[in-house]
Parts: C-alpha cells; sequence; structure tokens
C-alpha cells in the first residue's frame, strides 16, 4: 500500500532512520501483495536536506514497473511539492528560462576550504579569483534572509533599484516589499539592461543596520582598505553584465550566483546595454576555448574573491540573495 501522513513510519525503515530534527513532512511505503515492504521515503525541512531512501530487497523481482513507478511519485513529492524548503521562501529557477540559465559544464576557478590568510595572501589576492569555503558560519544571517523575515524586517523601507548595464545609470525608489512581490520575476533574454531594475547595492546602511550586524565577512583584508557591504536580490537570469572595479568578496546566502572572470589586460566582448543572459545566450558559445573566461557557479555558503580590476559578470540562476564586501 501507499501510505502518508504526518508522523508515520514504515516498514522499511529503522527507528533511527526517522530524522531527528525538523517537521517531518510525510512519510511513505509501497508492499508487495504478500506484504514485504519494499520502497519507502521521507522528507524533513528546517536545515535537514531531503531524503528519499530505498529497500531494495525483493525490489526489482517483486515490485516491477509498478513499484518504480510509485516511489517514482514518492520522489517527485519530495523535490517538487517541496522545493523550496530550504530556500527561505524564495523562488527557484523560472521554469521558462531554466535551459538557458544552467551551471557550467567545468568550474575553472579554484574551490579552497579552511584556507589561510598567509596562503590567501600568497596565491590570490592580487593574481586570481578564489572560490572559499568554511571561513565564516553565516547561518544565523541566512535564517533572517528568508522571504518571510526580510519582508516583516524591512517590507515598508523604500529602496533603490539599478538598471542591470554594465554603467547602472538609472536609479528607482520603491518599497522594497513591492519589489518582491512584483518585480522579483525571472529575466526576460530579450530585455534590454537599462529594462530590468535590480536591487544590490545602493542600501541604506542605517535602516539596514539591524540585519547587516549579524553578518561575518570573511576575515581576511587587504592593507590600506575599508571594506564595505552592498546586499541584493534579483530573480532567476538576472544579472550584471561585465564591469570592473576595487577588490571584494561576494557570497550567496540563497539561490546560485553563475560568474564570468576575466583578468584586467583581457577586455571581453560584450555589449554594455545587454544583459548577462543575452551575451551567454547570443555570444559566449561562439568564443574560442582560449577566449572564454574564468567561471563558476557560487552556491549557498561560498565566497567568491575577485581581485582589483578584473572584469567579472554574474547571472543568477535562481531567485537568489546575496551580499558583497567591498575593498575600497
Amino acid at each position: 500500500m501507499l501510505c502518508g501522513c504526518v508522523c508515520v513510519q514504515c516498514a522499511c525503515m529503522k527507528k533511527e532512520e526517522i530524522p531527528k530534527a525538523g517537521w517531518l513532512l510525510f512519510a511513505g511505503s509501497y508492499s508487495s501483495p504478500d506484504g514485504k515492504p519494499m520502497a519507502c521515503g521521507y522528507a524533513s525541512v528546517d536545515g535537514i536536506p531531503s531524503v528519499l531512501r530505498a529497500c531494495t530487497r525483493m525490489f526489482m523481482a517483486a515490485a516491477g514497473r509498478r513499484g518504480l513507478l510509485l516511489l517514482f511519485v514518492l520522489w517527485m513529492m519530495v523535490t517538487v511539492v517541496l522545493p523550496a524548503s530550504g530556500e527561505g521562501g524564495w523562488k527557484q529557477n523560472g521554469l521558462g528560462i531554466a535551459a538557458a540559465v544552467t551551471e557550467e559544464e567545468r568550474c575553472t576557478v579554484e574551490r579552497r576550504a579552511h584556507i589561510t590568510y598567509s596562503e590567501f595572501m600568497q596565491h590570490y589576492a592580487f593574481l586570481k579569483p578564489v572560490i572559499l569555503q568554511g571561513l565564516t558560519d553565516n547561518s544565523k544571517f541566512r535564517a533572517l534572509c528568508s522571504r518571510e523575515n526580510l519582508l516583516a524586517s524591512f517590507g515598508d523601507n523604500v529602496v533603490r533599484l539599478s538598471t542591470a548595464n554594465t554603467y547602472s545609470y538609472q536609479k528607482v525608489d520603491l518599497p522594497f516589499q513591492e519589489y518582491v512581490e512584483q518585480l522579483l520575476q525571472p529575466q526576460d533574454p530579450a530585455s534590454l539592461g537599462n529594462d530590468t531594475l535590480y536591487f544590490f547595492g545602493d542600501n541604506n546602511f542605517t535602516e539596514w543596520a539591524s540585519l547587516f550586524q549579524h553578518y561575518s565577512p570573511p576575515p581576511f583584508r587587504l592593507l590600506g582598505t575599508t571594506p564595505a557591504y552592498s546586499f541584493g536580490i534579483a530573480g532567476a537570469g538576472s544579472g550584471v553584465p561585465f564591469h570592473w572595479h576595487g577588490p571584494g568578496f561576494s557570497e550567496v546566502i540563497y539561490g546560485r550566483k553563475r560568474w564570468f572572470l576575466y583578468p584586467p589586460e583581457k577586455t571581453p566582448e560584450f555589449h554594455p546595454n545587454k544583459t548577462t543572459l543575452a551575451w551567454l545566450l547570443e555570444i559566449y558559445p561562439s568564443l574560442a576555448l582560449s577566449a572564454r573566461p574564468l567561471e563558476c557557479t557560487i552556491q549557498a555558503g561560498e565566497v567568491l574573491y575577485f581581485p582589483d580590476r578584473w572584469w567579472h559578470a554574474t547571472l543568477n540562476l535562481d531567485t537568489s540573495v546575496f551580499i558583497s564586501t567591498f575593498l575600497g
């Protein structure tokens, strides 16, 4: 039988396999005609990854296609019905642009876990980008950045939006709640950069201080620089086309952000008023391998460091929440 309820233990699940924390959303099992258990699954949230467990003994022999179908339905309940449980209520990749907004085939930026300051300065600070892992714990900041919490705390605040082109010359002010509920949509591939409004930077640090005080930036500093935060939220397919400025760090809190980077001496081929999504669709495929940028998708909890004057463009693969620490 196929069963589902709030707190049921499947016949093929050991007691210790039931989640210890969070809400158990459903549990299900499938039995053969003689009552022997063959497949089961459950899903939980609040920081616990969704899990699908299968008891395979006699499964293929007794269940056949029917058992596989029921197990597939169970898996779909986990991955489709409850996709945002661990994403703070923010929508993930919009279906209309899913084919275009994907991760790269191969990440060409180094990932380093628990790197020392000496290693950072010697190998990366003035030479090349690096993805940093395990330097800080921003779990509390992440919880405060859920959709529900941000709207409750800052929904009435007026935020300043910038156009998503290289020079961001147009600014628009509107309530944060209006931006989240009406403008935070997947990017239209046909839209130009100056037609796309993007919440990033231009933060009123006094109004957002209660949030920023809980953020732990990467501990590395460059001599003679002062850190400054820039907080943003943007829809799937959005991003900023190629530009450059001083060095800094960028951390993804929710979602995924794909980066494209060129060294200062290698100016990329791009149109300053076309979106990164348009560049990815129109120009990127024609680039020779030697002309392609360094690229990688930054996952939630990872931090990208980019050196001074490196060209870079960004593309949000999901609705993304992110914060940068610029070293000015």
